[in-house]
């Protein structure tokens, strides 16, 4: 392990009859409370036809439920005390949390409980908060300079069918075409207690916490419906190179490389699925922190990690030629994930003259790997960003939920800092060879029409917008 980290020997696991997850941690050193659920869907898990799903539910759990609760009560009462509610959707996930004052943690489990159990799905929520989700991906997305990068980073490693083949955001000709029964019948597929894992962490007694749990959710029943089926996709390191030109009216060219790398978790040698018995945690787990897939984060790190990085150094400090330049990983789990290089150009310098300067470095982290001093960076920046995480009880909670997710368990969430504090220089120099620079595909974003990107690439693609 990294230094100094949390001691995780006090973390209070269960799992409730109806199947529900739940984690308690309990620092009273903090001034307020978290809580945290996660409902394993995402976009992911979307079938075609149906690209949004996800993210349009993430909307509709505040539109009300039968038992009472109107539409925006739910939020207007977490502020009422003082606390705050928000909810994401990524590939793999939908994530609802409050942070709240500790004596108000019985209010935000009931409000959260109320929305699993009975929540209101009527033709004018869908129309509401169908037209809500559209508006956002117009404004964040389709009117901002650099909103479509994310779809195009995806198109350039996945095809359309795959699990990771479309971003979170959704169709509006999908969410156009949802019918009512449609959309009951994604939310009865995926919200269910068996299929959602609840985090608390702050201010809170673990055994009071555990009774208000019981009190609002054993109540809720799960559908008795088998299990849903995650969408999967292959693991294999597809090597096609697929180049996309993008016009349109940005401020400076941007050029993103991308390549596949293995996903963040790796099938364990046996699995077992025996759920969380109270106040331990479980043994064997299916999954483990990927060892090749930590080595390519540092890669990365070392690449672009700080202004004494290697790009950073030559690119942007030596020679000019960028306002930025970036690396680092998709972090996915599901099928294989993708690692990123990106840069904005400065005025006047084409993307050939970037790419001369920029893949020789790629390559050298292959033949010359990291210095002792590097490797003590990176593992120093990640243990620093992993304390800020742990720092407060809203992302903390969000950490423990995702090694519960990926790990299948909480206890975990430091495993991939593990393989950091034993990977040697040259484990992360062979993880470098996964970032070929001949076998990139490039993403690039600009004012004007060249031939450059697409040279000497295979299933190019351009875009004239």
């Amino acid at each position: 392990m990294l230094g100094v980290m949390p001691n995780l020997d006090a973390l209070v696991t269960t799992t409730l009859d109806n199947g529900l997850d739940v984690i308690v941690d309990s620092d009273l050193t903090l001034p307020a409370v978290a809580i945290n659920l996660w409902y394993n869907v995402g976009s992911a898990d979307e079938q075609p036809g149906r690209d949004g799903f996800a993210h349009l539910f993430e909307h509709l759990m505040f539109s009300g439920t039968t038992s009472g609760i109107a539409s925006g009560e739910h939020l207007a009462a977490i502020e009422a005390v003082g606390g705050s509610a928000n909810a994401t959707t990524s590939f793999d996930r939908t994530n609802y949390f409050e942070l709240v004052p500790p004596g108000a943690l019985g209010l935000g489990l009931w409000l959260e409980a109320e929305r699993m159990a009975h929540l209101a799905v009527t033709e004018e929520s869908l129309t509401t908060q169908r037209d809500v989700v559209k508006e956002e991906k117009r404004q964040r997305y389709d009117n901002s300079p650099y909103g479509d990068l994310l779809d195009a980073v995806l198109a350039s490693q996945y095809d359309a069918d795959e699990p990771y083949g479309h971003s979170p955001i959704g169709s509006e000709h999908d969410l156009d075409a949802a019918s009512l029964d449609d959309v009951v019948a994604f939310h009865d597929r995926w919200y269910r207690p068996s299929n959602a894992s609840l985090v608390i962490s702050g201010c809170v007694d673990a055994e009071e916490a555990l009774r208000l749990v019981e009190r609002y959710f054993a109540p809720v029943s799960d559908t008795g419906a088998p299990a849903p089926q995650h969408r999967r996709g292959g693991t294999h390191l597809d090597s096609a190179r697929r180049n996309r030109m993008i016009v349109r009216d940005v401020p400076r060219t941007s050029v993103v490389l991308t390549w596949p790398v293995p996903p963040v978790a790796s099938p364990a040698a046996a699995p077992d699925t025996t759920p969380m018995s109270d106040h331990t945690c479980p043994t064997g787990p299916t999954h483990t922190a990927d060892p090749t897939a930590v080595a390519c984060d540092m890669a990365l790190s070392v690449l672009a990690g700080g202004m004494s990085s290697r790009l950073v150094r030559r690119l942007d400090r030596e020679l000019g030629l960028v306002d930025g330049v970036s690396a680092n990983s998709l972090g996915l789990s599901r099928q294989r994930s993708t690692a990123i290089v990106a840069a904005h150009l400065k005025p006047g310098v084409s993307v050939e003259r970037f790419r001369r300067e920029l893949d020789p470095l790629l390559t050298e982290l292959a033949t010359q790997p990291p210095t002792p001093q590097e490797m003590a960076r990176c593992r120093a920046q990640a243990q620093r960003d992993w304390l800020e995480s742990w720092a407060t009880a809203d992302t903390r909670a969000d950490v423990l939920n995702a090694a519960h997710q990926i790990l299948d368990d909480a206890r975990r969430c430091h495993d991939e800092f593990d393989l950091m504090a034993d990977m040697t220089c040259e484990q992360v120099g062979e993880a470098a060879e996964l970032l070929d620079p001949s076998q990139a595909s490039m993403v690039v974003h600009t004012t004007e029409q060249t031939d450059s990107v697409t040279d000497g690439a295979h299933d190019d693609e351009e875009d004239a917008r």
